[in-house]
Parts: structure tokens; sequence; C-alpha cells
């Protein structure tokens, strides 16, 4: 009887244990998903966000927003937006902010931004036996862009005295189709954010040669806004300087792009 006992004990007290353990990991588990949601806007433009083979977001802003929110108090939903509806939604309060390497250069009065974070090059790229080698060459040839980026501006506006006329302008809808139109010859030249380029080379095999002069340099921020005054986008652009100044920032980087410091050069931006 009296080892019985011991043996009935023992399982007594493992009942016990697990049962304290289940409950310890359901609360925190609760606790979780109690924390506030913020709405994350994008679209699907690697590095910075894109669906990993199991269907989920990922990639360098997705990371970034994730650990920043996180600290702030709160659980991100990155969903996948209409890039040309980014501003409506976020006005309409459907997304609470938008984050997908968006440039703040020309921006500033259309938004509440954080940032910059992130330092990214605006380049032209062309297939790699074009005889296009500076902006200059691309005068009267076809480009194409995505839609309502920044260098679609660029190339709209012609305020830059660099910027040629241009053939045509292709402005097509998602970030493939541009390399799909060079790569089949239907245009000339591409222009998009450096990484954005290297990473569809990357990921497709293809060769694209990228110009040495860059169309510009620009700051990288997380959009809120305009009358969004809960205070989030200050917290927010605290806590990304945080992330920069501890090393967070550049560790999440440097999983995706080599050379990462180059990225966080953004005090000479002058934002």
């Amino acid at each position: 009887m009296k080892g019985k006992r011991v043996i009935a004990g023992i399982l007594l007290v493992g009942i016990l244990a697990l049962t304290l353990t289940g409950c310890k990991n359901t609360d925190s588990s609760k606790k979780e998903t109690e924390k506030p949601v913020i709405t994350l806007g994008s679209d699907n433009y690697p590095p910075y966000n894109y669906l990993n083979e199991d269907g989920v977001p990922t990639g360098i802003d997705v990371e970034l927003a994730t650990e920043a929110f996180k600290r702030m108090g709160y659980q991100v939903n990155v969903v996948q937006i209409d890039w040309e509806d980014k501003k409506e939604l976020v006005e309409k309060g459907d997304i609470d902010c938008i984050m997908g390497c968006f440039s703040m250069e020309g921006r500033l009065d259309d938004y509440r931004w954080a940032g910059p974070y992130i330092a990214s090059r605006q380049v032209v790229a062309v297939n790699e036996s074009s005889d296009i080698y500076k902006l200059s060459d691309l005068e009267g040839k076809n480009l194409a862009v995505q839609s309502t980026t920044k260098p679609e501006g660029i190339f709209l506006n012609h305020t830059d005295e660099r910027i040629p006329k241009l053939g045509n302008l292709i402005s097509l809808g998602h970030r493939e189709l541009i390399y799909t139109f060079l790569g089949k010859g239907y245009v000339d030249a591409v222009a998009a954010h450096e990484e954005s380029i290297v990473q569809y080379m990357k990921d497709y095999d293809a060769s694209f040669r990228i110009l040495d002069e860059p169309l510009m340099i620009t700051g990288i921020g997380v959009a809120f806004a305009k009358n969004d005054d809960r205070g989030i986008c200050e917290q927010m652009e605290q806590t990304l300087e945080e992330m920069r100044q501890d090393g967070t920032t550049l560790k999440i980087v440097g999983k995706y792009l080599d050379d990462p410091e180059k990225y966080l050069e953004v005090d000479a931006l002058g934002y």
C-alpha cells in the first residue's frame, strides 16, 4: 500500500504541474491576443513585404513593424492592398498605416510620417545588352514603372533637369509586370527601388544592369493619415529610432540585403 501511495502522489504532482503550466501558457497566449491590433497595408514588394512559402507575410518591413508594434503594445495584421488605393484606405481607416518601402520624398504633406528608417536609391535598370548607360540616354526611350510610385512621379513631373523626355512612360499596376515588360523587350528600361530590382534578379535568375547614376536617394517611412491624432505615429517614430540605435534594424535588414549599414544612413536625408 505504501508503494501505491508514493506512485499516486507522483502522478498527482505531475498532473498539477501540467495543469499549472497549461494555465500559464494559456494566460500568456490570451494576453498576446488581447493586445490591440494595428492593420498595416502593403503590397507585394520583396524584400520588404511578400508572402513566404506558407503564405505568411514576411520581409524587412513586416519584421520591423512586428517588432516595433510589439514594443508599443500592439499586434500587427499585415494586409495586401491595391497600392493605387493606399491613400484612400488609410484616410478612411480601413488600414491604420502604410508600410511597404514607401518613399517619403515629395509626400511629406500628404501623410503623417514615422521615419525615415531606411535610405533607398531609386534607380533605372536595363537589359545587359542595352546601349543605355546614363540617364540622358533615356531620351526618346520607353520606360516602365509601377503606377503611383516615386519613379512615375519623377518622369511625369520633369522637375529634375537630369531627366530627359521619354518616348513613352508605361505605368503598370503590379511590380512584377515592369520586369516582364523589360525582359521581353516591350520597354527599354524600368525604374524602381534598387533593392526591389536586385531581389527580382535573385528570385527569377534575371540579368539586368542598373545604371550608376540614381534617380534619387530617398527616405523610407511609415505613413499614417494626415488627421490621425492618436499619437501612434509619434510613438512609432521613437520606437523605430530606438531599434536603429540598439542594432535591431541592422540585424533585420542584414537578413535580406547585403551591406545593410548603408541602408541605415538616414540622418543626412534632411527630413
